[in-house]
């Protein structure tokens, strides 16, 4: 009964009782202005943009950006020029979609988005750079936030049964760590070359990899969106289950996003976005306007990570 009480008190102040919330207003997370971070010899430039799209009543989707709170129910307008910000212990970027219908997924994601930095940063040393030791500390970190979400899920009717997807890029002063459960995706653009980081967890991309479909059947498959791997199901229960360890350089631009835009925009017109415009903040709104443009049927979120020499 106390964890029962504990849940039920953390959602109404994450999400309720609010003074002077608009019910019928937008669930339109905050678009940022091109958010400058320092991570040592490098510094990252963000761009992030997550909205409840054409179609759904509420936005399921969620992300985190160092030294920024997640963002439910407000709309926040910044237009500020944020200044380099030195993070500890490292640079880590999420973004999650979440599912169950509209309280389980919204919960779903935000805990993934909030709890997995607090694990990460209980396990990983600021001066840690041994591959084998930063991929085991994230791996556990997203497994222990799998338990609390399963945990949440059959403690509460309204939660039963919500998970949520999750991907994400750690950045340490001379590699990244890329890993997703699901299908929200990480891109890398690196001279013009545009190359998908993660796997998509689809029943589709299964019936693909066994060879029981082809690839011009999986676009428009009917399990396509259906996931047997995501963030609070008993598979995850050991995190990730590949990661991509990538060195670093100046000029890399790195993408993760949600299936709302991903579902709709293709590879060839993300890589161009990302090629051509030179501000993060820019391109992610770029990129969320075309999602919308094609028709797409869910939420759209959309951080962008360029790797910039530092002056």
């Amino acid at each position: 009964m106390a964890v029962l009480s504990s849940l039920k008190r953390w959602w109404q102040q994450t999400f309720g009782g609010r003074a002077g919330h608009d019910p019928e207003a937008t669930d339109e997370f905050a678009t940022l202005s091109s958010l400058t971070l320092d991570p040592g010899r490098l510094r990252l430039r963000v761009g992030v943009v997550s909205v409840r799209g054409n179609y759904r009543e509420h936005n399921e989707d969620n992300y985190f950006v160092p030294g920024r709170r997640p963002v439910r129910h407000d709309v926040l307008h910044d237009s500020a020029e944020h200044a380099a910000m030195t993070l500890e212990p490292s640079n880590l970027f999420i973004v999650a979609d979440g599912m169950g219908g509209q309280q389980g997924g919204e919960q779903a994601s935000l805990m993934a988005v909030e709890l997995i930095p607090r694990e990460v940063a209980k396990r990983l040393p600021v001066d840690q750079a041994e591959p084998r030791h930063v991929q085991e500390a994230i791996r556990e970190a997203v497994a222990t936030v799998n338990q609390e979400i399963l945990g949440s899920s059959g403690a509460m009717t309204e939660f039963s049964n919500m998970g949520t997807t999750v991907v994400l890029a750690q950045f340490r002063p001379d590699k990244v760590y890329v890993a997703g459960i699901g299908d929200s995706r990480a891109y890398r653009l690196r001279e013009g070359v545009l190359e998908r980081l993660t796997k998509d967890h689809s029943l589709a991309d299964a019936l693909l990899d066994a060879g029981t479909i082809t690839a011009d059947e999986l676009r428009n498959h009917k399990f396509k969106n259906v996931l047997y791997l995501y963030l609070g199901s008993k598979d995850a229960r050991s995190g990730p289950e590949d990661f991509r360890v990538l060195d670093v350089r100046p000029g890399d631009r790195f993408l993760m996003a949600s299936d709302g835009l991903t579902g709709v925009v293709g590879d060839e017109e993300i890589g161009r976005v990302l090629g051509a415009v030179e501000d993060p903040q820019e391109a992610a709104v770029l990129l969320k306007n075309l999602a919308l443009a094609n028709d797409s049927k869910d939420n759209v979120t959309c951080l962008i990570v360029h790797v910039v020499a530092q002056s």
